[in-house]
């Protein structure tokens, strides 16, 4: 699956890239039709919780999408991929239906 990083008001580090990627490449194991995706890390300047990650998966007629924000970017990356995880067995299942 290809993966879009974008990172918006900081320039992340290798590491950060590699953890997100890996995390967003073991959905692809769930549903092996994804087309591509995009993750935007974002730093905001207001309150405790303030980074935010967006994951948007475009899938074959279809698109999930999920905003955490968290006080790490990793932990983010872990509560927004979950989302998308929830949200890909719902769509696996009513594509199965029809």
């Amino acid at each position: 699956m290809k993966i879009q990083m974008h990172s918006l008001k900081f320039n992340a580090d290798q590491k950060l890239l590699d953890y997100v990627q890996k995390k967003v490449n073991k959905l692809d194991t769930l549903y092996d039709r994804v087309v591509d995706g995009e993750v935007i890390l974002r730093l905001n300047n207001e309150g405790t919780e303030n980074k935010t990650v967006e994951i948007k998966l475009n899938l074959p007629g279809s698109q999930v999408f999920s905003k955490e924000d968290s006080d790490t970017f990793e932990k983010g990356t872990d509560q927004a991929v979950e989302s998308i995880r929830r949200q890909l067995n719902k769509f696996k299942e009513r594509v199965r239906s029809h």
